[in-house]
């Protein structure tokens, strides 16, 4: 296994993390079929989001796949008026990373994190590695140090 520039920076910061490995699926490249493949919980596994303020700050936020983010919620934790998602043609430009792989740990950038409070309720939580069909295990605190984010309730009722 080659290490992620996500890993390295765990390692660096003297972070423990697992990983897991899955087949991913070209035309699937939601979090709902790494968990069905990981054998998880979709409230287990988090995607992370990419947004663009109304003053053009980008904002990152990693929420659980099951759910969708609240925009207005969003813009609230940020401190902004409007957030709104970046295209994903944006998106390797931006953060190095590419759709279906990225992690909010490790990006070209390092943007404001939010991570959804729902992250508190788990020991562990699986995010991207930094490449489709990888993902790190790690304790949500962990998280919160590695990426510089904070908690924030996010998440569509």
């Amino acid at each position: 296994m080659t290490k992620t520039n996500a890993m390295r920076i765990l390692d660096q910061n003297q972070i423990e993390y697992d990983t897991g490995q899955y087949e991913y699926d070209e035309s699937d490249l939601s979090g709902n079929h790494a968990a069905a493949v990981l054998g998880i919980s979709e409230d287990e596994i988090f995607k992370t989001l990419v947004t663009r303020s109304n003053t053009k700050e980008l904002f990152v936020f990693v929420i659980p796949v099951s759910g969708e983010l609240d925009l207005k919620k969003a813009a609230a934790a940020a401190g902004q008026k409007k957030v709104e998602m970046i295209h994903v043609k944006e998106l390797v430009g931006l953060t190095g990373y590419m759709r279906g792989g990225c992690s909010p740990i490790g990006m070209k950038k390092l943007f404001p994190t939010f991570v959804d409070e729902t992250a508190m309720l788990f020991d562990r939580i699986y995010i991207s590695a930094g490449k489709r069909g990888e993902q790190i295990i790690l304790a949500p605190d962990d998280l919160i140090r590695a990426a510089e984010a904070q908690y924030a309730d996010l998440v569509k009722e």
